[in-house]
């Protein structure tokens, strides 16, 4: 079982800058793939970012060069930087833990981010 707890959304003015957190808890932890997925209202689900455990890192097209994942192993925390923000970005940000080779999934509860003058 692992437990993913997000944090940093809020209420940004376009150009700002937030910083998410994903503190994750588990004995598989390890082994997942974390990533950033997002979903703004009346859309799906969609993948942001990912990182591997061993730091190899992808993104989305509409957020490369201003969002950066990465990932503390000791302290089991994935952050994601977001610069440039702009109205599109809005949406709850979700985090994931993949565990692939064990077929696994899980989801924190989301943190609103909110991109508005």
């Amino acid at each position: 079982q692992v437990q993913l707890v997000e944090s940093g959304g809020g209420l940004v003015q376009p150009g700002g800058s937030l910083r998410l957190s994903c503190a994750a808890s588990g004995s598989i932890v390890s082994l997942c793939i974390m990533g950033w997925y997002r979903q703004a209202p009346g859309k799906i689900r969609e993948l942001v970012a990912i990182v591997t455990s061993g730091g190899t890192t992808d993104y989305t097209d509409s957020v490369k060069g201003r969002f950066t994942i990465s990932r503390d192993n000791a302290k089991n925390t994935v952050y994601l930087q977001m610069n440039s923000l702009n109205p599109e970005d809005t949406a709850v940000y979700y985090c994931n833990c993949n565990a692939v080779q064990l077929r696994l999934s899980y989801w924190g509860q989301g943190t609103q981010v909110t991109v508005s003058s």
